[in-house]
């Protein structure tokens, strides 16, 4: 007789490119977990020139789908979205390091609140203080074109990180559990958006449909920081990242607030741009402007990622 195979409780999904060493952490983590046998991993490389696409050697109960280039964040997290089998997602960056109870905890908190479609442990730096940059305003019609000039998202408020579940906005995808069903029915993420805005996205879409983020600040995990690795990026790479996510915004605005705001987002970027550009000020502006001009996100044609 043929053994059945249960389907995974969660999937967990994480998209990486040239960090073979914040993704081993990472699966050495999630190799502890609680209920492991239960867990789904999928990581997608994204073309890594790394040890990376070799990790799978290192850890066997692990799917690694490897990409021969870098498609972009959100094509990435698609592919592990329909390659996943669970009914709960939980997206990680490969920078996080979860605690052995993490994924079983958030699992039990989300199917415990029938008007959430997501919930979110609080990341902590390695020394346990608060990470930053994990919660935000969804940017609106006034302040999308803010976020496309200066390359980030607006801090939300101060939240009480005690041992309540809160509701939260707009967290980031660092570290989120989403019900499968519900990104399955948007049909997966918009692929307008390459590497930037895919979490500004979501967090739209749930609103959208009247449910709820939580915060489990009694569940959390620890975020390394990575700023080291963009800085170490070539000059082009880093002016096309910064027109990629200005981009990003311009397909939120036209989406979600008409095309004339999508189209003013993205000449208030080319004109912020061209500021800098003709005041010396950032030496990869004029790059990043042809980037914008031109509409060139991270789609795999890159030589420079």
């Amino acid at each position: 007789m043929k053994e059945t195979q249960t389907a995974p409780r969660i999937s967990v999904l994480i998209v990486s490119y040239n960090h073979a060493g914040a993704l081993r952490r990472c699966l050495q983590a999630l190799e502890l977990s609680t209920g492991r046998d239960t867990i789904e991993i999928v990581v997608v490389d994204n073309g890594s020139q790394d040890e990376s696409p070799a990790l799978d050697s290192e850890f066997p109960n692990i799917t690694l789908l490897r990409l021969p280039r870098n498609f972009g964040f959100t094509k990435a997290l698609n592919i592990a979205m329909r390659t996943a089998k669970a009914e709960l997602f939980l997206f990680l960056d490969a920078n996080v390091e979860v605690t052995p109870e993490l994924a079983v905890s958030l699992a039990d908190c989300l199917e415990k609140a029938p008007d959430a479609a997501a919930v979110c442990p609080l990341l902590v730096s390695p020394a346990q203080s608060a990470a930053p940059a994990q919660f935000y305003r969804l940017p609106g019609p006034a302040s999308v074109s803010k976020a496309a000039c200066t390359g980030r998202f607006a801090p939300a408020p101060t939240l009480d990180t005690g041992e309540v579940p809160v509701t939260v906005e707009f967290p980031s995808l660092h570290a989120l559990m989403v019900r499968a069903y519900f990104l399955k029915g948007l049909r997966y993420i918009d692929e307008r958006y390459a590497q930037s805005w895919a979490d500004a996205e979501i967090a739209a879409q749930i609103r959208r449909a009247g449910k709820k983020i939580y915060l489990a600040p009694g569940v959390r995990a620890v975020w390394h920081d990575d700023s080291e690795f963009f800085q170490s990026l070539p000059n082009s790479a880093q002016a096309l990242l910064a027109a990629d996510w200005a981009l990003g915004a311009a397909v939120f605005a036209g989406k979600y607030f008409g095309s004339f705001a999508g189209l003013k987002t993205r000449l208030a970027a080319i004109f912020h741009c061209l500021g800098q550009a003709l005041t010396f000020r950032e030496g990869s502006a004029f790059t990043r402007l042809g980037c914008l001009i031109g509409g060139q996100k991270i789609d795999g044609t890159q030589t420079s990622l």
